[in-house]
């Protein structure tokens, strides 16, 4: 397990904290990526019918995106200032609560599609979130997560070169040194320690077929034509370098469902304990 420090503390009030929480335009877009990737994993054309749940949902743009594009929506967080603006604007649409993530409202098997994009480096206990996803999740549905990982060249919250791979005090040291902040909240885990994380998942990884295929996940907005002129083993090289890793986690056994791409999701494989 990745050491995730002592005394961590909840991040309230996150919206207030971090800008980009009420750039609309921005979280609209980072919706319509989030929203491709679950329609090929799943195969459908839209989400009429289906159950979603947004956790840490701040202001509500990507729950209103779930909402538009048919799903019952349940936005959660404990940015009690990001949940009032999200119901002062989409209440009409989605049901935003205040809930933490390692104990969401809902019975077992409630969710048919969880959005889990750029969480977990943020809780206190990423693991009892992990499982609670898990008990909600129904056994045809899918877990998005968009993930960071400890060995990104940036990091990307405060824009300093190598800090999610320092040690604690190292981290917060650098963060005074340039005038960031005075403590390091974020944590982020391995390549390993993610599979581990999410391991209770029937895990598929989608990095690649995006890079491959930007336009088809709405990412061509950050990914240069050319990246897509790549052949697979040379994208898969550069996995290492990728800040974010886009996974689909399914609540049981099965492969995508949508149409064949030139390159596919491929299965993220089990790490043993």
């Amino acid at each position: 397990m990745d050491d995730q420090g002592p005394g961590r503390q909840e991040q309230l009030a996150y919206s207030e904290l971090m800008d980009k929480m009420l750039d609309e335009e921005g979280r609209r877009t980072k919706a319509r990526k989030i929203l491709a990737v679950l329609r090929h994993a799943l195969g459908v054309g839209d989400l009429t019918g289906l159950r979603a749940l947004d956790v840490g949902c701040s202001a509500g743009f990507i729950a209103d995106e779930l909402a538009l594009a048919g799903a019952e929506t349940v936005g959660v967080d404990i940015d009690e200032p990001g949940l009032a603006a999200a119901r002062a604007r989409f209440g009409d649409r989605v049901d935003f609560r205040i809930a933490r993530g390692e104990a969401l409202p809902f019975p077992d098997g409630h969710v048919d599609i969880v959005v889990f994009n750029h969480i977990y480096e943020h809780v206190v206990d990423p693991e009892a979130v992990a499982a609670d996803i898990r008990r909600v999740l129904s056994p045809d549905g899918a877990v998005y997560l968009g993930i960071g990982h400890r060995h990104q060249i940036l990091e990307p919250h405060y824009r300093l070169p190598l800090l999610s791979w320092l040690p604690q005090g190292a981290a917060d040291r650098y963060l005074r040194l340039t005038g960031r902040g005075d403590y390091y909240h974020e944590r982020y885990y391995t390549r390993g320690g993610l599979r581990r994380l999410f391991g209770a998942f029937d895990l598929w990884d989608y990095t690649l077929p995006v890079l491959a295929d930007a336009p088809a996940f709405a990412g061509d907005d950050l990914i240069p034509a050319w990246v897509g002129r790549l052949p697979e083993p040379v994208l898969a090289a550069t996995i290492p370098l990728v800040p974010t890793y886009v996974w689909v986690g399914f609540g049981r056994p099965r492969s995508p469902a949508g149409p064949a791409l030139r390159v596919a999701p491929r299965p993220v494989p089990a790490r043993s304990s």
